[in-house]
C-alpha cells in the first residue's frame, strides 16, 4: 500500500518542482517594489510569493540581479514576469548593507544553544557548588573536575545532556524514533512504557542519534587544580540557566550560528516516515511561532542550515464501523483489514538552523496548527 503512496507522492513533488518559477508568484502582486530598509527576503518572499522558500530560483530568473544574495534597501524589484523573464531591475544606491534571508539577529533571541555529540561522559563535569548550593548562577563559582591543565582565563560552556536520540528501523513501515530525557549524570530516566524499544539491541536496526547538550552557562577558570585541589574553579559570568552538579563544560565556540540564513527546499525527497520530529526545545511535546524542534535528520540526509520543511500530523488508521460493525466494539477487536488510513494534516513550515550528522535543529516560522514530537517531514510544497 505505502509504495503507490510514495510513488504518487514523488510524482506530485516533481510536477511542483517543474512549475515552482512559473506559477510561484501570487496573484494581487504589484509589477514592482522598493526595498525598504529593514526588509528581509523572507519578508518580502512571503509577501509577494506562493512559496517563500523559493525566492533564489524567482530572482535568478532575472537576468538584472547578479546574485539574488545581495539585494540592497532601494533597489527596484521587477514582479511582472514575461515568459519566466523579468523586466530590468533599477539598481538602489550601495550606501547600506544588503538584504539577508533571514538574519540571525532577528531570530537569535529564539534560538536555543543546543548540540548533539556521539558521547559526552569524557567531558569535564561540574562537582560542586559554593557554600554547597543546589543551584549557581552569574557571579558565582562552580568546582570542576576533569581540567587538570585548567588555567586561569580559560572560557568554557556549561552544558547539560538532556536528552537521548534514538531510531528503531522498520522495513515493514516506518522508522520508530524515541527521545529518552537524562537526569543530572546523563543516565536515562526508567521508563516501563519504553521498554520494548529501549531493549533492542544495536545489531537488530537500533540506532543511536546522538546525546542533546544544552547550554546553561558561561565561565572563565579562576583557579586550576593546584595546591592538592582536585578540582577547577569556574566562575559564571553569563546570565543564562542555573548550573547544577553533573553539568558538563565544552570550550566556547566563537561562532554557533551561520550569521544569516538563506530558506530553501531539501536537496533531496526523503523516504516517508524517515524523518520525523524528534523534540520541542526545553522538553515541550507542541510549539509554535519561533520554538525550536529537533529533527531526525542530518548532514548525512542532505540537510543544512536554511532547508526548509513542512510538518505534518501523521494520519491516524481507523477502523470502518460502517462496513465491519457498530460503536459497541472497541478499537482493538477490529483486524487490520477493516482499519481505513486517514490523510496527514498539515501543521507548518519549518527552517533549519542548525545541522548535525544525524539530527539538526531548526525554528517553526509560521503554520495553521501546533507541531507535535512525532510529525511527518516533507517537501515544503507537499500537497498532501
Amino acid at each position: 500500500m505505502l509504495k503507490p503512496i510514495r510513488a504518487v507522492f514523488a510524482a506530485a513533488l516533481l510536477t511542483i518542482a517543474t512549475y515552482a518559477v512559473a506559477d510561484g508568484l501570487r496573484g494581487d502582486h504589484p509589477d514592482t517594489y522598493v526595498v525598504q530598509k529593514g526588509d528581509t527576503l523572507w519578508d518580502i518572499s512571503g509577501r509577494f510569493l506562493e512559496r517563500p522558500w523559493l525566492w533564489p530560483e524567482i530572482w535568478q530568473a532575472n537576468p538584472q540581479i547578479a546574485n539574488p544574495h545581495l539585494i540592497y534597501p532601494g533597489d527596484v524589484i521587477s514582479l511582472a514576469y514575461l515568459d519566466r523573464v523579468a523586466a530590468r531591475v533599477a539598481p538602489g544606491p550601495r550606501t547600506a548593507q544588503p538584504l539577508t534571508g533571514v538574519p540571525l539577529a532577528e531570530i537569535e533571541p529564539f534560538l536555543k544553544d543546543l548540540r548533539v555529540v556521539d558521547a559526552f561522559e569524557h567531558l569535564p563535569h561540574v562537582v560542586g557548588l559554593e557554600e554547597n548550593r543546589l543551584r549557581g548562577a552569574e557571579g558565582q563559582v562552580a568546582y570542576v573536575k576533569g581540567l587538570p591543565d585548567a588555567q586561569p582565563g580559560q572560557r568554557y560552556a556549561v552544558v547539560r545532556p538532556t536528552q537521548r536520540y534514538t531510531r528503531l528501523d522498520r522495513t515493514q513501515c516506518c522508522d520508530i524514533f524515541h527521545s529518552d530525557d537524562l537526569d543530572f549524570r546523563g543516565k536515562r530516566h526508567l521508563d516501563f512504557e519504553q521498554m520494548w524499544t529501549n531493549a533492542v539491541v544495536p545489531d537488530h536496526g537500533h540506532e543511536l542519534l546522538g546525546y542533546e547538550l544544552m547550554r546553561q552557562d558561561t565561565g572563565t577558570i579562576s583557579r586550576g587544580e593546584v595546591g592538592g585541589i582536585e578540582a577547577s574553579t569556574l566562575l559564571l559570568d553569563g546570565s543564562g540557566r542555573e548550573v547544577r552538579v553533573g553539568d558538563r563544560l565544552i570550550p566556547i565556540e566563537a561562532q554557533p550560528y551561520d550569521l544569516q540564513f538563506f530558506p530553501h527546499p531539501p536537496a533531496q525527497q526523503l523516504e516517508y516516515g524517515r524523518a520525523r520530529v524528534l523534540a520541542v526545545a526545553d522538553m515541550l511535546r507542541t510549539g509554535g511561532p519561533r520554538d525550536v524542534v529537533a529533527l531526525s535528520v542530518g548532514s548525512r540526509d542532505g540537510v543544512d542550515n536554511g532547508t526548509v520543511f513542512s510538518s505534518w500530523r501523521v494520519g491516524d488508521s481507523v477502523p470502518d464501523r460502517v462496513t465491519h460493525g457498530g460503536w459497541e466494539r472497541s478499537e482493538d477487536m477490529y483486524a487490520r483489514s477493516s482499519e481505513v488510513r486517514l490523510p496527514d494534516e498539515y501543521a507548518a513550515h519549518l527552517m533549519v538552523f542548525r545541522t548535525f550528522e544525524n539530527v539538526s535543529y531548526a525554528m517553526v516560522m509560521q503554520g495553521v496548527r501546533p507541531v507535535q514530537v512525532g510529525q511527518e517531514l516533507k517537501h515544503p510544497d507537499a500537497p498532501y
